[in-house]
């Protein structure tokens, strides 16, 4: 009998395990993901990419925006370096809306941020420590919430410094690709020296919190920017 335990133990142990499931996407691996941009009635008016890439042991995270409407494109580019810790390193933004172009860049060391323009111009500004740029900070929210906890309250580097709140709002089906999804809804509310804008941000119940849609709320509408299956 103790011959046949024994035997039996041996054989199980012997039986391949499952394999493991393979995590995807940010934090797991390199990402890159495409939206939509739609007017309110749900025309498309362009296209947005995010992209997170591994440096070495940091991060390197892009976003870019080509939208518009007759008579006013919208070209953004940003590229933000940061810290295994997501602590911003540089943050450069190219923006072009309308005929105003901006090109900035602003690199963080310690408590100091030096800000440098296309036109020579540069300025410093003291940081809190550990201060994220606002693409850092989209991908640090997304690892807070599949650790199960949203960010404090914290101010935040966009070529100055804006308080940013994020008040988790609950589930809510939504629909992407025109299929019913779960989704957790986080509405962000962004405070500036002279304005400030609150928005919808829904995540999906992966490990990677994918962003599934931004709303934007707009004098003429809310605007919408929707992951492309």
């Amino acid at each position: 009998m103790r011959l046949l335990i024994l035997s039996s133990f041996v054989a199980i142990l012997a039986i391949p395990s499952a394999p493991a499931a393979t995590m995807t996407g940010f934090p797991f691996t390199d990402e890159d993901l495409n939206y939509s941009v739609n007017w309110p009635s749900g025309l498309s008016l362009g296209e947005a990419h995010l992209h997170s890439k591994h440096t070495g042991s940091d991060w390197s995270f892009e976003f870019d925006l080509d939208a518009g409407v007759p008579g006013f494109q919208v070209k953004d580019a940003y590229q933000a370096e940061s810290t295994p810790s997501f602590c911003s390193v540089s943050f450069n933004r190219h923006t072009s809306h309308g005929g105003r172009k901006a090109d900035e860049l602003e690199t963080i060391n310690g408590a100091l941020a030096t800000r440098g323009t296309s036109g020579g111009g540069s300025s410093q500004l003291n940081v809190p420590d550990c201060v994220k740029d606002a693409l850092t900070f989209l991908y640090f929210t997304r690892r807070e919430l599949g650790q199960g906890r949203v960010p404090n309250a914290q101010q935040m580097l966009f070529g100055g410094l804006y308080q940013a709140r994020l008040d988790y709002a609950g589930a809510q089906t939504i629909q992407i690709a025109e299929q019913p999804t779960v989704s957790d809804k986080v509405t962000c509310t962004i405070k500036g020296p002279t304005s400030t804008i609150s928005f919808d941000m829904y995540f999906a119940r992966d490990p990677a919190r994918t962003p599934l849609l931004v709303k934007v709320p707009l004098a003429m509408g809310a605007f919408s920017m929707e992951l492309i299956r």
